[in-house]
C-alpha cells in the first residue's frame, strides 16, 4: 500500500500555482511533486472554492499546453523562460 505524501502550505501553494499556469503541464507537477493529473485535480478540488475549481477545470480542459500530448512541437520545456524568479520552483534551478 502506497503512503500518501503530506504537503506543507508552501508546496500546496506552488502546486496550485503550477496548475493554474497555462504553460506548465501536468507532467511537470508529477516530476516535481509526484502527483498525477488525477491527484492534482483532487488537490485543487479540496483546496479551492467550488467556483474557482470549476473555472480551473474548464480552463484546463480547453488548454492545449497543460497536456504534453496536445502541445505543438515548438514547446519543449516545462516552464516559461521568465519563471526563474520563482524561488520554490526546483525545475527552474536546473540548467
Amino acid at each position: 500500500m502506497m503512503q500518501e505524501r503530506v504537503f506543507n502550505e508552501i508546496e500546496i501553494d506552488r502546486i496550485i500555482e503550477m496548475a493554474w499556469e497555462d504553460r506548465t503541464p501536468f507532467d511537470a507537477i508529477k516530476f516535481q511533486f509526484g502527483l498525477a493529473e488525477a491527484d492534482v485535480k483532487a488537490l485543487m478540488k479540496k483546496e479551492l472554492k467550488f467556483r474557482s475549481y470549476t473555472l480551473w477545470r474548464t480552463r484546463v480542459e480547453n488548454c492545449k499546453t497543460k497536456h504534453v500530448a496536445k502541445r505543438i512541437a515548438g514547446i519543449d520545456r516545462f516552464k516559461c523562460n521568465r519563471q526563474r524568479a520563482i524561488s520554490s520552483n526546483k525545475i527552474s534551478k536546473r540548467s
